[in-house]
């Protein structure tokens, strides 16, 4: 995790992670060249690009990195915050429970009203752009607050509220644009799967204390719960 951490760790630290996780992913690619498998590392690996050229081992371990980081741990602590989400107001998993057509929306609630939605994302102005008022000049590099965005009274309606039948929604979770995250579609089917499997096997789930003093995970990029106690 260390090269998630914005706080948590020093310099130091997070080379030696960084330096860990490259070694352990070339290590992995090399496993997966000698001995390939039913596995998307080994499909990149045997694959090449219309003109027949292979990906270079650094493209490999820096696509595995990313896969695993973006792939598993962003929706991976999604999955524990949209659930306490909706733990938060036993109506709301009532509601669930009562209406399956409900899930799809109510991942994309979950998604919009996220209140550990991480630092931000950065884009870079190639020209002058007007927020609010205020002109920042081409050339600046900014801190977008998808978490601001998502509660925008101007662009939504009621939104501070977790409106479960909401639709459409608009929200910045993924990006936008030519930039908007490559794998949102998967992350999407993987939230409603889980809270599909949820419904279905656990009914009778609620919280375990209070949802209002559950802790989260300070100081990464990749913002979570530290734990999220349930009883059925």
């Amino acid at each position: 995790m260390g090269g998630l951490s914005t706080t948590r760790y020093t310099r130091e630290e997070i080379g030696a992670a960084q330096a860990e996780f490259v070694a352990y992913m070339g290590g992995h690619v090399a496993a997966k060249r000698a001995e390939p498998g039913d596995d998307i590392l080994s499909e990149l690996i045997t694959s090449t690009d219309s003109e027949g050229t292979a990906m270079p081992d650094g493209v490999l371990v820096a696509t595995g990195m990313a896969l695993l980081v973006a792939g598993h741990e962003t929706t991976a602590n999604m999955i524990a915050k949209m659930v306490a989400v909706l733990l938060a107001d036993r109506s709301r998993w009532e509601s669930l429970l009562a209406d399956r057509a409900l899930v799809r929306p109510a991942v994309e609630e979950a998604l919009r009203t996220d209140v550990n939605a991480g630092v931000g994302m950065l884009r870079y102005l190639d020209e002058d752009f007007e927020v609010g008022g205020t002109v920042l000049p081409a050339g600046t590099t900014v801190v977008c607050s998808m978490a601001a965005a998502n509660r925008d009274d101007a662009a939504f309606e009621r939104a501070g509220e977790v409106d479960l039948t909401r639709s459409p929604n608009p929200h910045l979770s993924f990006g936008a644009g030519a930039h908007s995250c490559l794998g949102q579609a998967l992350a999407r089917t993987e939230l409603q799967v889980a809270l599909d499997v949820l419904l279905r096997r656990l009914p009778g789930l609620r919280p375990a204390g209070p949802v209002d003093g559950l802790r989260p995970v300070e100081g990464l990029l990749v913002g979570g719960l530290r734990e999220l106690p349930v009883t059925w």
